[in-house]
């Protein structure tokens, strides 16, 4: 059971339309809560795994917020790896 923050993190992963205001320190907040291990790379990228579920992406920047795309990235790796709310 995930924290209330965390809980109202991962229903916004979810939601329709795609929110595009989602913080990455809460998004690798509510990651790490679930169980994601998160893994800094070279240049802006990280790299998530749970399990033998893996995934990269980068890093927002110069803006702290997630794109859409990404958001959808990471709720598809959330769905596979059995992390929903």
């Amino acid at each position: 059971m995930l924290p209330a923050k965390h809980g109202r993190t991962l229903t916004r992963v979810y939601e329709r339309p795609t929110p595009a205001d989602i913080r990455w320190e809460e998004m690798e907040s509510l990651l790490r809560a679930s169980g994601v291990e998160v893994v800094e790379r070279s240049g802006s990228r990280v790299g998530l795994s749970k399990g033998s579920e893996r995934i990269v992406m980068h890093r927002p920047h110069p803006r702290p917020t997630i794109g859409r795309a990404t958001v959808r990235d990471i709720a598809a790796f959330l769905k596979v790896v059995g992390v929903e709310p």
